[in-house]
């Protein structure tokens, strides 16, 4: 994946980093073997549409092949081959990648999601409005906290920030990256114990989140705690180090 990055290396998802990642969740769930997972995530990430279309996108695991249906077209993540326009069967492996209750919260969360990526640059404060319309259909959805998140952190309003931060972890649970981006908020906030909390909660999740034990790392050395500096600069540059 490809995600942009907003202040201090926090990150940013796109639609189509969003939706290969839950895909890759879902079809490892369905136990398609997994290199054909690697192999279909890799075409789907290529041949994605820019914008999520009205009538949704999902991925459906019809035996040992990855069938993506985007609008009314249907076709095999691996090859781009289209496939006849008929239901999948649920007891064969169907699967919603968009989570959603009805077709049209579906469309209406993924499509203001996908607006607030496109206003980010131009118009950040319809950026917000539109990530926050999104959390109004989806409270669960990830990509719009954090992205919100950050949007407010960018802009100074850093109490605003940590609570659209603390409302996704009570939401979403301990994801990495939205403990990560708290880490980042509230170091700049001050509050360095309470950051270092949340890079140590991050790296429970995920102990491979390099820029995460990057962070850790300064954050340790400036409360002068030398060896765990050292201890996670030297995990940092394990992770990093090319073919880690």
């Amino acid at each position: 994946m490809t995600p942009a990055r907003g202040p201090r290396k926090s990150w940013l998802f796109s639609f189509r980093d969003l939706i290969v990642l839950r895909t890759a969740q879902a079809l490892a769930q369905a136990q398609i073997p997994p290199r054909r997972i690697n192999r279909s995530l890799k075409e789907l990430k290529r041949r994605l549409p820019d914008a999520m279309p009205l009538s949704g996108l999902s991925i459906e695991a019809q035996g040992d092949r990855v069938v993506v249906k985007d609008g009314a077209r249907r076709w095999q993540a691996d090859s781009g081959q289209y496939v006849l326009d008929f239901e999948g069967d649920p007891s064969a492996g169907s699967l919603a990648v968009i989570a959603r209750g009805d077709a049209s919260a579906a469309s209406s969360a993924a499509d203001w999601f996908e607006r607030g990526c496109e206003l980010e640059r131009r118009d950040p404060e319809a950026a917000r409005e539109a990530y926050e319309r999104v959390l109004q259909v989806e409270p669960v959805h990830a990509g719009a906290h954090v992205n919100l998140g950050r949007l407010l952190h960018e802009k100074g309003r850093l109490a605003e920030g940590e609570r659209v931060y603390r409302r996704a972890l009570l939401a979403c649970g301990n994801e990495p990256l939205l403990l990560y981006n708290l880490g980042v908020l509230l170091e700049d906030m001050g509050r360095k114990s309470a950051a270092m909390d949340a890079y140590e909660k991050a790296l429970r999740e995920d102990p491979r989140f390099a820029d995460c034990h990057y962070n850790l790392a300064l954050l340790c050395k400036s409360l002068g705690r030398p060896k765990q500096a050292l201890k996670h600069m030297a995990q940092y540059r394990r992770l990093v180090k090319p073919g880690a």
